[in-house]
């Protein structure tokens, strides 16, 4: 018996929390991790600096050790010359690609795989853009489990020489990230395999959520005004504003503490979240034909939609796409005013503040944490 259920996001139809980990049977939807107990007392972290430090609000037995290599612990770097240029009264960049294998991908993983395991399951498949499947080699490695990576072959060559070194087996394919999850799946159901891919299975959410649980420590447990995502999938932002809810319900967040805006960057050339948000609905139709150098953004359609969009109406956020020059260019600057190696993404993050600042969507005012989700290193040749 685990001290924690699944229950569907959409019908709220409820699993054990050993079950084969999957999709609702009932509507499709992803499931959620739902605790039983959860601490009310800090009292509970743990004498540890990486993400296992929050070990009472993620999927871990009584003495079960996770499948760790030093995930979370990333810097939280206060930027006010930039905060200065931008037009906020202060911004920080959180820098996920110091996480192993060089992004917040090894959080999830290292949740994920750690239950897989547990649920014994015979080997992991997952369709990737890139820094996925090398968290998940990784962790696979780990554990000692097989992996299979399914990605297109306009995969950035760093990343997929890593997920080889790894030991993985890798598949490259045409077409985007959504075709290569179509393969995985397929292999997943004629195998057996456990299908990692983004909120197939529910335990990587909760990995991710530990970059929010961390903020807060980091803001001796307060909040932010403003949080800027890059969103692809949208695991972080979703884990996130889940972690900020499970804080506030058991007393470590205190209640007098306001919820930070949740605002999702995409690139201009594919914004299915920020169509969806624009357009008042609910759910986000696939992006015809994603085009952006940012791989980690091109996903034309977000299993996670409507969860990424309730959490952005939930907090009163905001949806924003960047052009690839706009990205380029902010990249670079993101880069320069830091010291951080940013990717893509977390120009797209920097572009799209710059641009919801000057339009009035983001107060003078405001306290700004963007986010960088992974090394611009795993982008060169």
């Amino acid at each position: 018996m685990t001290p924690w259920s699944l229950e569907c996001s959409a019908c709220a139809h409820p699993e054990k929390g050993d079950a084969p980990a999957s999709v609702c049977p009932m509507c499709g939807q992803p499931f959620l991790v739902r605790y039983s107990v959860l601490p009310r007392s800090r009292d509970a972290l743990l004498p540890r600096w990486d993400m296992w430090r929050y070990a009472a609000f993620l999927p871990l037995l009584p003495g079960e050790p996770p499948v760790a290599l030093g995930e979370g612990g990333t810097p939280l770097l206060d930027l006010p010359k930039l905060a200065r240029k931008v037009g906020v009264a202060q911004l920080w960049v959180k820098d996920e690609g110091l996480n192993p294998t060089a992004s917040f991908k090894a959080r999830g993983m290292s949740a994920a795989v750690t239950r897989a395991r547990a649920l014994g399951a015979p080997g992991l498949v997952v369709p990737t853009a890139g820094n996925a499947g090398a968290a998940l080699a990784a962790y696979g490695a780990a554990a000692g489990l097989k992996v299979r990576v399914y990605a297109p072959e306009t995969t950035p060559r760093t990343i997929l020489g890593t997920i080889r070194a790894l030991g993985a087996e890798l598949i490259t394919l045409p077409g985007h990230i959504g075709d290569a999850g179509k393969a995985a799946r397929a292999f997943a159901a004629e195998h057996g395999w456990m299908d990692m891919s983004t909120l197939r299975e529910p335990y990587r959410i909760e990995g991710k959520k530990t970059m929010g649980i961390e903020l807060a420590e980091q803001f001796d447990w307060t909040l932010p005004d403003v949080i800027i995502y890059p969103t692809g999938g949208g695991t972080g932002l979703i884990g996130m504003w889940k972690a900020f809810a499970e804080l506030k319900a058991h007393g470590w967040i205190a209640a007098s503490v306001p919820m930070p805006r949740m605002i999702t960057a995409q690139a201009a050339g594919c914004a299915p979240v920020v169509r969806a948000f624009a357009a008042g609905a609910d759910h986000a139709e696939p992006w015809a034909d994603p085009t952006t150098h940012a791989s980690g953004l091109r996903v034309p359609g977000p299993l996670g939609d409507r969860l990424i969009l309730r959490a952005l109406r939930e907090s009163q956020g905001d949806a924003a796409a960047a052009g690839e020059e706009e990205i380029r260019a902010a990249t670079l600057e993101l880069s320069r005013a830091s010291g951080a190696d940013a990717a893509p993404e977390g120009g797209c993050a920097l572009a799209v503040c710059r641009a919801l600042a000057a339009s009035g969507r983001i107060a003078k005012g405001a306290r700004v944490v963007l986010f960088n989700t992974g090394s611009g290193a795993s982008y060169r040749d």
